[in-house]
C-alpha cells in the first residue's frame, strides 16, 4: 500500500509492505462473533518517508471484545525493542493498527482522543490504520493534528 504523506516540504511517501497487510487480514472482523485485534506498526523513517515492514499481532494477555481492545500483552513492547536493537536502532515504532466491525471503517471518538494523546507526546509522525471488514482507514498523526490519507 502506498500513500502520500503531508509532511515536510517535498513528496513524502508511506509504504506498507503487502506482507504486513496480509498478516493482518485474518484479524478483520468478518464474523459477527469476532473480536477486535490490534498491535503496533514497525518500520523505517527516512527523512519524511515511512516504510512499514512489520506489525505485532494480538497476544494471549491482550483483552479483546467486539468493540474494544486493550493491549496488555508484553509481546508488543518486547518485539518492538528486539527489532530496534537488532536493526542497529533503525527499525522503529511508527504507528498503531486495529480492526473495526465495519465495511469501511472510520475512527471512533475514543480512537481520535487516544491517538491525539499518543501523537502529542511524540516528535515524529505516527501512522494510524484501521482494518474494516473490506476496506481500511489510514491516517497520519503529528502533534494533535490527525489527517486521513488516501492510499493507492
Amino acid at each position: 500500500m502506498l500513500a502520500r504523506l503531508p509532511l515536510g516540504s517535498g513528496e513524502s511517501m508511506l509504504l506498507i509492505e503487502d506482507e504486513v497487510l496480509n498478516e493482518l487480514n485474518p484479524y478483520r472482523q468478518t464474523d459477527p462473533q469476532s473480536c477486535e485485534g490490534a498491535g503496533v506498526l514497525l518500520g523505517y523513517r527516512r527523512a519524511d518517508h515511512i516504510h512499514i515492514v512489520q506489525a505485532t499481532l494480538p497476544g494471549a494477555d491482550d483483552v479483546r471484545s467486539r468493540f474494544s481492545f486493550w493491549r496488555r500483552d508484553r509481546s508488543h513492547q518486547h518485539i518492538a525493542t528486539r527489532e530496534w536493537q537488532a536493526s542497529g536502532e533503525t527499525r522503529d515504532y511508527v504507528g498503531e493498527w486495529h480492526t473495526h466491525p465495519e465495511t469501511h471503517p472510520t475512527p471512533s471518538s475514543v480512537d481520535l482522543s487516544e491517538w491525539r494523546a499518543l501523537c502529542e507526546k511524540r516528535q515524529a509522525p505516527l501512522i494510524l490504520l484501521i482494518l474494516g471488514t473490506e476496506g481500511n482507514w489510514l491516517g497520519v498523526g503529528r502533534g494533535i493534528q490527525l489527517q486521513e490519507l488516501e492510499a493507492r
